[in-house]
């Protein structure tokens, strides 16, 4: 046996979670979680392995060359899920006899594509899903923008805009200008606009998509209106006189600003953009792309759609769709550059040090007792310098040192020192907890 030791090393396009990463993403989470189930949805999960057949030609060419493919042991061809939308759509066919509609989900997991590494995205990432499936009412739409926007102000975030658009706009001015058959291609040259510019996009779909100039022009012209929600729709209509499934999209588009409006919804908050196309296939009406104004090169960092058809794959009966997805680490990418990811790489808030070995029992003792009162802390495993103890203590961010030597001991009281105002104080055993309840909510 070979003792040449292996190196250690990540595979690109993956990487290792530090516990600094771990504590901003599982915040996230937690804070996910709570607003998905505010509104009432539910927590599922799926097997990160699919069969192929389940995953293919349900996202785009592009996403088909990203999934990661194999025969398992069994020979049977399998791949991992590439988001969390298709498996769920096959996880609804198979199981909505039990669950009845509409039907809430919330799914929180990792998904995994082959596709470039670049800032903020990964091959590996996490995706933080909710969806309504089983009703086409407008009012899922609606609840799916509530919900992103709730989102949004409840991790912290006061500059964003959610853009939204209508797949049937798109389609109906397809329609119009006689290129429908060539939507997919359309769509998703589309959705690089903000990326690559106008010059570029037209000339993806003159090359690529095989439409006239005057017919790419068309479509950019329509994608690049300007002026307020209602300036929009009111031009679009025109544009789309006729056209019934355009004008019903408008109309939807109408009731969603008009009722988030009502509901309380900040005008800013929600822009209408009809240049989004979004680049999965699957999607059918509303659209929604989340920017944050103060780093809008990040792109997107909650988006999703209406996909009314995508069941359809495994079942026949009728189960329309909505819902978005938190991309989680695209998010901590930005808090990071935005500087408001906590440096605390321990989730206990109190640290109590240990200068006594023989004490260890009352040393342990005390730190049941702040547990029980919802203190979570860490007790030093060994008598050491205090410098030592300090140091440790500081580079992991507790937010107090509890201290007791033998002259603690013997007069019943604990000494506490603040570590972030640089505050000290001796504070009787019984009093403790309290105590430190009322520092950690300053």
């Amino acid at each position: 046996m070979s003792n040449q030791l292996i190196k250690p090393q990540t595979l690109k396009g993956f990487r290792d979670s530090l516990p600094e990463l771990m504590m901003a993403r599982e915040h996230l989470m937690e804070i996910a979680r709570k607003v998905y189930r505010s509104y009432g949805y539910s927590p599922i999960d799926t097997p990160a392995l699919e069969y192929s057949e389940i995953l293919l030609g349900k996202g785009s060419d592009e996403t088909d060359k990203q999934l990661f493919r194999f025969q398992d042991q069994g020979d049977r061809d399998v791949a991992m899920r590439f988001d969390l939308t298709v498996p769920f759509a096959r996880f609804a066919a198979q199981h909505i006899g039990k669950l009845g509609t509409p039907f809430k989900r919330y799914h929180i997991g990792s998904v995994w594509r082959a596709e470039k590494p670049q800032k903020g995205r990964y091959r590996e990432f996490i995706q933080c899903d909710f969806d309504t499936i089983g009703t086409d009412a407008n009012a899922s739409d609606i609840e799916t923008l509530l919900v992103i926007h709730d989102l949004m102000e409840a991790i912290g975030f006061n500059k964003f805009a959610i853009r939204i658009n209508h797949r049937q706009l798109l389609n109906g001015l397809l329609e119009k200008l006689g290129v429908l058959e060539h939507s997919v291609g359309i769509l998703r040259a589309l959705d690089k606009l903000l990326k690559i510019g106008r010059e570029k996009v037209i000339a993806e779909m003159v090359d690529a998509v095989g439409i006239t100039p005057e017919q790419a022009a068309g479509v950019l012209d329509f994608a690049q209106l300007e002026g307020s929600s209602e300036e929009i729709l009111a031009q679009v209509e025109e544009l789309l006189d006729g056209n019934e499934p355009g004008l019903l999209g408008v109309s939807k588009l109408r009731e969603l600003f008009e009722s988030c409006r009502t509901a309380g919804i900040a005008d800013e908050r929600i822009v209408l953009d009809v240049s989004i196309a979004r680049g999965l296939d699957y999607y059918t009406g509303t659209i929604y792309e989340t920017f944050l104004t103060d780093l809008p090169g990040i792109g997107s960092v909650c988006s999703g759609g209406r996909y009314d058809n995508l069941a359809g794959l495994f079942t026949k009966e009728k189960l329309p769709g909505v819902g978005a997805s938190l991309g989680l680490d695209r998010l901590l990418a930005a808090m990071e550059e935005l500087g408001l990811i906590d440096t605390a790489t321990t989730p206990a808030q109190v640290f109590i040090a240990m200068f006594d070995q023989e004490r260890l029992g009352d040393y342990l003792k005390v730190g049941r007792e702040l547990r029980a009162a919802g203190i979570a802390n860490e007790v030093y495993p060994q008598a050491r310098k205090v410098q030592k103890q300090f140091q440790y203590a500081n580079r992991k961010g507790f937010r107090a040192v509890v201290i007791a030597g033998s002259d603690e001991f013997e007069k019943g009281v604990w000494t506490v020192k603040d570590l972030e105002k640089g505050e000290q104080a001796e504070v009787p055993a019984a009093e403790l907890h309290s105590y430190l309840h009322r520092l950690l909510s300053n």
